[in-house]
């Protein structure tokens, strides 16, 4: 978008985040959105990255913030591109974010707590049994059902050539 009164250009990239989709004895961990958009929708610990931060980092970052677990991503599952705030009005775009999708593990204890700002609920849930209510509420079935098939397939390992160093 070019702003008519002044002519700079406005790029509507989607905002980089992460999610870490962690499995644990067969479940996998959730929490409740506590805020809008998605609020009391389920989804894995995620959010948006941190000026230069890595999204492995972020995904490992939010798990801690939203369900209070340690976690160390051992996987890539996808990149989903969605809609994260509507236009607010018609002259406006959209707010897309672009998600990357990790498998994670539980570095020590696997007991979740809610932070009770960003999340109102977290548990466990078995790859059948996930709550209906997930978001985003488009892209959701996919990443989901994709999540399914890599633990089906014992693919929740993956080479993570550009995981970031050790800090």
């Amino acid at each position: 978008m070019v702003c008519p009164r002044c002519g700079t250009a406005h790029w509507q990239n989607a905002q980089p985040a992460a999610a870490a989709l962690v499995l644990h004895d067969g479940k996998l961990l959730l929490v409740r959105r506590a805020h809008d958009p998605w609020r009391g929708c389920w989804c894995a610990p995620s959010g948006f990255c941190n000026g230069d931060e890595h999204p492995i980092d972020c995904a490992e970052r939010e798990t801690l913030e939203e369900a209070g677990i340690r976690v160390r991503v051992v996987g890539h599952l996808g990149h989903w591109i969605s809609e994260y705030e509507p236009a607010p009005d018609a002259a406006a775009e959209p707010i897309h974010c672009a998600v990357t999708y990790y498998h994670a593990v539980p570095v020590d204890d696997a007991s979740p707590t809610a932070d009770r700002v960003e999340t109102s609920e977290a548990g466990w849930f078995a790859p059948d049994e996930l709550p209906d209510a997930l978001s985003p509420p488009e892209e959701a079935p996919h990443i989901y059902a994709a999540w399914r098939d890599a633990v089906a397939a014992g693919r929740t390992h993956t080479p993570l050539p550009d995981r970031p160093p050790t800090r």
